[in-house]
């Protein structure tokens, strides 16, 4: 036995170290899950040359609308308006994505959690 310890005695300040740490990580799993369907009803709008094609992302990453001005479509030069989608489109991602990393870093920041 240690020195100071007695037979039957428990070390001071072991027990309830465990089921605070689960209660904690419960309310943050509640409170992430809240944030992310937050997130989820969140939409962002983007534009590609110069207005001629709008999308709209929610945060579940879905196009939601997708909005192209008569003068872009082109019969010649599909591939331009392909482009032109492709970076709306994109650029909606990266905005929800940002949005997302923003706010779960709130939730997480002090923690150090890798990839969050």
């Amino acid at each position: 036995m240690g020195r100071g310890m007695r037979a039957g005695k428990k070390p001071s300040g072991g027990g309830g170290g465990m089921q605070k740490q689960l209660q904690q990580m419960q309310a943050m799993q509640r409170k992430m899950e809240m944030m992310q369907a937050e997130i989820e009803q969140k939409e962002v709008t983007t534009t590609a040359g110069g207005g001629a094609v709008t999308a709209v992302i929610n945060g579940k990453k879905e196009i939601v609308k997708l909005d192209l001005k008569p003068e872009v479509v082109d019969a010649d030069d599909i591939e331009m308006l392909q482009d032109l989608i492709i970076v709306a489109v994109n650029e909606g991602l990266r905005q929800i994505d940002e949005i997302s990393n923003a706010e779960m870093s709130k939730l997480t920041g002090g923690l150090g959690i890798p990839g969050l």
